[in-house]
């Protein structure tokens, strides 16, 4: 498990990583606007090269905002994993945020769940 924070604002944001049977989970705690959306993406894909695999789900539980920015951030991931033969869900998103995945149509787009359990048997 690893865990990444935004520099000089762990409050804001922050994103732990595990990976059960090759998915990886991104458990992903705080808001998402224009200044965490760089996390966000970092947090999604691969990172310094390394082999992740390309499978990944997206816990929002606990996320209690998220704007425009973050549905780029989540576009871009899923578009890059997408090409890596891979694919991308969301889990577990609060009323707010799923409310916005809605009304932009990302939900058509990329597989949203109630939860974690439900994303990886999808």
């Amino acid at each position: 498990m690893s865990s990444i924070e935004e520099t000089g604002r762990p409050e804001r944001l922050s994103a732990v990583h595990r990976v059960v049977d090759g998915v990886r989970i991104v458990t992903l705690q705080g808001e998402i606007d224009h200044t965490t959306k760089d996390m966000v993406q970092a947090a999604l894909l691969d990172q310094d090269g390394t082999t992740l695999p390309p499978r990944v789900v997206a816990d929002l539980s606990g996320v209690s905002f998220m704007d425009s920015s973050g549905i780029n951030a989540f576009i871009g991931a899923y578009q890059h994993l997408t090409a890596a033969e891979g694919w991308l869900r969301i889990a577990g998103a609060q009323e707010a945020v799923q409310r916005i995945l809605t009304l932009i149509g990302v939900d058509t787009v990329i597989d949203c769940h109630s939860d974690v359990e439900q994303a990886l048997t999808a």
